[in-house]
């Protein structure tokens, strides 16, 4: 008798019946494991493309120029397109948005506003996608050359006038429109006789539970702290939060995430100190102290600004001088840092920088080259790479996502 090929082929054992089973088992089981591959293959997809961000630049420039730009960011390239650009007087210089996106507000950094020894703050009606800005109105800032600018509660805008050593609160009405300015003076000097030679405040945002605002002062060597209540700013008790060192020209602050700890860039020094917060009492006291430049840098530097990454676990300033972005890690739950990277800005002079609402891009002013360099981030050591895209903008200054 003929012997069947098809049980010969696969050696089936010597009952036909069991045999037959066994390899009926078996094909199909095969045949599943590979529909189940087919499936996951299928199931199986690219990641979502990061959205574009947009986000405006402020500038110096004349009063007939264009002034505030609104400008797109692809977070995965890196690469700047120009949205639009705004007539929006003199040298709106730093930049806010209240929280729904339908206000900006401006500094003019000047030290004359209609006649007088001031700056002014502009209040400017968005349109749809950001693309239109109307000026709603002009207030006085209450001091020479405004170069900080914070809304507060969503209802108060502060200033701090660098010229006119003073810091003030805006009250924001309810068409956006600002009221006039309440004006608080800063006392002191420092051993710089050329930049401490009388108080020059640079910075005030409140902290992150907002019970305090605090100002810094680079005249002074201080950083005071208010109180604000009702839209009116009033001294804390004790008024001054925190002492820098002699001569060291504090500028800029940032909080960690935490609200424990924040973060004080000076200017004259080259220095980032870590501060403990006392929310309780609205003071600081030093942790750390660490130079923002490397140990073979030479000329002068003057640093501008500070970040830190939205998950806490980096730190970034800017150096001008040295053009470069200094890079640290935050260690033991913000209370020290350690360097971990000197970036060259890719240009001159950077006076502000921002990340990205990914956190996937690190933008920087360049202000002296008149160009905006895009830096990728790894999230993972916090260090920049360039991307090679950059946006020609004359004499950027800041940079605030929309």
């Amino acid at each position: 008798m003929q012997t069947n090929a098809f049980f010969t082929r696969f050696k089936l054992p010597a009952t036909p019946v069991l045999g037959l089973a066994a390899l009926l088992f078996s094909v199909a089981a095969c045949n599943n494991a590979v529909e189940q591959q087919d499936t996951a293959t299928a199931t199986t997809t690219e990641p979502e493309p990061m959205e574009m961000s947009t986000f405006y630049v402020g500038t110096y420039a004349k009063p007939e120029e264009e002034s505030i730009f609104l400008y797109s960011l692809n977070p995965e390239t890196g690469e700047l397109t120009r949205v639009a650009g705004f007539k929006a007087g003199e040298n709106p210089s730093y930049l806010t948005l209240d929280a729904t996106g339908e206000h900006l507000y401006a500094v003019n950094e000047t030290t004359n506003f209609e006649g007088k020894e001031s700056g002014a703050v502009s209040a400017f009606a968005v349109g749809e996608e950001g693309k239109e800005l109307t000026l709603l109105n002009q207030a006085p800032s209450g001091g020479g050359a405004p170069c900080h600018i914070w809304l507060s509660g969503g209802n108060t805008v502060l200033v701090a006038n660098y010229v006119g050593g003073n810091v003030a609160a805006l009250p924001v009405q309810a068409d956006g429109q600002l009221g006039q300015p309440q004006v608080l003076q800063h006392k002191g000097t420092g051993p710089n006789k050329e930049r401490q030679e009388k108080p020059h405040a640079h910075y005030i945002a409140p902290s992150p539970d907002g019970k305090y605002s605090f100002a810094v002062d680079l005249g002074a060597d201080k950083v005071f702290g208010y109180r604000l209540e009702d839209g009116k700013l009033a001294p804390n008790n004790p008024a001054v939060a925190y002492t820098s060192a002699p001569g060291s020209g504090p500028r800029h602050m940032a909080f960690h995430p935490s609200g424990k700890y924040a973060y004080l860039l000076h200017e004259l020094n080259s220095t980032v100190t870590v501060l403990e917060y006392d929310a309780a009492k609205g003071t600081f006291t030093e942790a750390q102290t660490l130079t923002t430049l490397p140990e073979d840098a030479k000329g002068d530097n003057y640093p501008a600004a500070i970040k830190v990454s939205a998950d806490g676990k980096f730190l970034y300033t800017s150096n001008r001088g040295h053009n470069s972005i200094a890079v640290f890690a935050v260690e033991q739950e913000g209370s020290q840092l350690k360097p971990v990277q000197h970036m060259s800005t890719g240009g001159d002079w950077p006076r502000d920088f921002s990340l990205d609402p990914s956190g996937s891009i690190l933008l920087v002013a360049n202000e002296r080259s008149n160009n905006i360099t895009a830096f990728k981030v790894d999230k993972a050591t916090g260090k920049l790479s360039a991307t090679g895209q950059e946006a020609q903008v004359q004499k950027p200054v800041n940079l605030v996502f929309r």
